[in-house]
């Protein structure tokens, strides 16, 4: 007898077969916010993070800081080598809904993401990116954004895989670009 598998049996099974989960963090959870805390210090170490760890006042407030804002949401990607074995987190994504004034509905920017060095290549970013399809599908929304460096390479094509390209209007006007004006 033939057996036709949900979308949904498909997840769990391929989640099962690579070991990763990804979990939504609660900002309000010390254990969760310190994971989330490590994870993104990672990130700022590493040469596409700036190559320079958090401010030590960044790392002692920022799950809290978070919490309070309501439209922020994070993931945190855990691996686990056998059953029996506890979680290890080994990603993490920080997003921020936002609205598009064009479409007239939300959307999401994915602002960080990050993936220990030992674990790239095995999907866990293609993991945290479903999530995070999964919840802007939720809320409603009309896309998803993120900003890369155009010499992150790895990412980009993690992000091309995934559905990603730049963004244009009209391709003679030419492509949006990411500006910043920092404020001190």
């Amino acid at each position: 007898q033939k057996s036709i598998a949900s979308p949904f049996t498909a997840m769990i099974i391929m989640n099962a077969m690579r070991k990763i989960d990804c979990k939504r963090v609660n900002y309000k959870d010390q254990i969760q916010g310190q994971i989330l805390v490590d994870l993104l210090d990672g990130y700022a170490k590493d040469p596409f993070g700036g190559g320079e760890g958090l401010k030590e006042e960044v790392k002692e407030h920022l799950h809290s800081r978070l919490a309070q804002i309501p439209h922020a949401f994070s993931f945190i990607a855990y691996y686990r080598e056998e059953e029996n074995d506890d979680d290890v987190p080994v990603g993490l994504i920080n997003c921020f809904e936002g609205f598009s004034t064009f479409a007239g509905r939300p959307l999401i920017n994915i602002h960080d993401v990050f993936v220990l060095e030992k674990f790239r290549g095995q999907g866990v970013s293609q993991e945290m990116l479903g999530a995070v399809e999964v919840e802007a599908r939720r809320r409603g929304c009309c896309k998803i954004t993120l900003e890369v460096l155009s010499k992150n390479e790895a990412a980009m094509k993690a992000y091309n895989k995934r559905g990603f390209c730049s963004y244009e209007l009209d391709p003679a006007k030419g492509v949006a670009m990411f500006l910043e004006k920092k404020l001190k």
